[in-house]
């Protein structure tokens, strides 16, 4: 039947979150030794594919919360380019960040550095029997554990895990918005099921376009990628003021373009969606509430949460548009659950 590994597993986030939460108890000493470790000069996060785009949250939230220098790279960047992509004579901490701890290009980047006096490894995955897991310190994901091949339950929860872990090494008041993050998601899974079901159901898009800023760019790359793995439909992500350089020009009837609006940037997001409305495009935006300036969209999903901050939220913002991916594939006839020419673990 399609759609059986997939739709339960998005479904599963709560529990996945909240065991996410409870594993991190158990790795205090990860985090004083890692994250939380100001010896090192810069932190890199690495990953491929989702877990990329998972690294670019993590090194946001981290420069923000900690004050430190860190930064976002493809894992090939690090084995076939660190001299271009790390500054030399620095300090570094090297995150690899894998689902199955298995794939060749987090492996081959850890690899590379190994040895060299300057460079610390560790990382976060779902399987601690795995490559990743044996060969350097990792947190692990307990419950973002997949049979489907797109990563849904367990980017949001390995999100999530290295963003409290974040949290908890700055000793500030973000500890406990993360732990008030896990008593949103059931509810944002459960509306954000029914919201997308009836958007598809009730609408033919024929581009899609997603938006975002801060945090939230490396989720609008996220949910871009679910719904063409799943549904093979062309759609393409951008940092949401620099949609309006160039971009915009494929906006027309038809289009769907989604925003995902940050507190910290609301106003100037809104009004790039607005524009895009003018052009025809049908706007959905997902934000913590709607308000006056938000009458001009086609469709709103709120997500609360407005007293907590952006990169706090952000994994609230996960489930609405990985069921959009799922209910896309659904009607079009394929199977979410076996995207064609992917594997779970890709290795070269």
């Amino acid at each position: 039947m399609r759609g059986q590994l997939t739709l339960p597993e998005i479904g599963g986030q709560p529990e996945a979150l909240a065991a996410a939460w409870e594993q991190l108890k158990r790795q205090e000493q990860w985090i004083k030794d890692y994250v939380g470790n100001v010896e090192f000069d810069e932190v890199v996060f690495i990953g491929s594919g989702s877990s990329y785009y998972q690294a670019q949250v993590m090194a946001a939230t981290f420069r923000l919360w900690l004050g430190r220098g860190a930064s976002a790279l493809p894992s090939s960047d690090i084995f076939l380019f660190r001299d271009q992509s790390v500054a030399r004579n620095r300090k570094v901490l090297l995150v690899g960040v894998s689902r199955s701890g298995e794939s060749s290009e987090v492996i081959l980047a850890l690899e590379s550095v190994a040895g060299l006096d300057s460079w610390t490894t560790c990382g976060i995955t779902c399987y601690e029997d795995s490559k990743l897991g044996r060969m350097t310190a990792c947190l692990v994901s307990p419950l973002g554990k997949e049979r489907s091949t797109v990563m849904t339950k367990s980017f949001s929860s390995m999100t999530y895990m290295m963003q409290a872990a974040i949290a908890i090494a700055a000793e500030g008041p973000y500890a406990s918005e993360m732990e008030k993050v896990l008593n949103l998601q059931g509810e944002i899974v459960r509306n954000g099921q029914s919201f997308s079901e009836s958007l598809v159901a009730e609408n033919d898009f024929n581009k899609y376009i997603y938006l975002g800023m801060g945090a939230y760019f490396g989720l609008a790359q996220e949910v871009c990628l679910k719904l063409k793995e799943m549904s093979y439909v062309w759609t393409e992500s951008y940092g949401t003021l620099e949609f309006r350089h160039g971009p915009k020009s494929v906006v027309e009837p038809g289009t769907l373009v989604c925003l995902l609006v940050s507190e910290q940037a609301r106003a100037y997001e809104l009004k790039v969606a607005e524009e895009m409305k003018e052009y025809g495009a049908f706007v959905l935006l997902v934000t913590t509430a709607k308000g006056e300036d938000t009458v001009f969209a086609d469709a709103v999903f709120e997500i609360g949460a407005g007293e907590l901050s952006d990169e706090a939220r952000a994994v609230l913002y996960l489930p609405l548009l990985q069921y959009l991916g799922f209910y896309t594939a659904m009607k079009r006839g394929v199977d979410p659950d076996q995207p064609r020419n992917l594997t779970q673990v890709v290795k070269i």
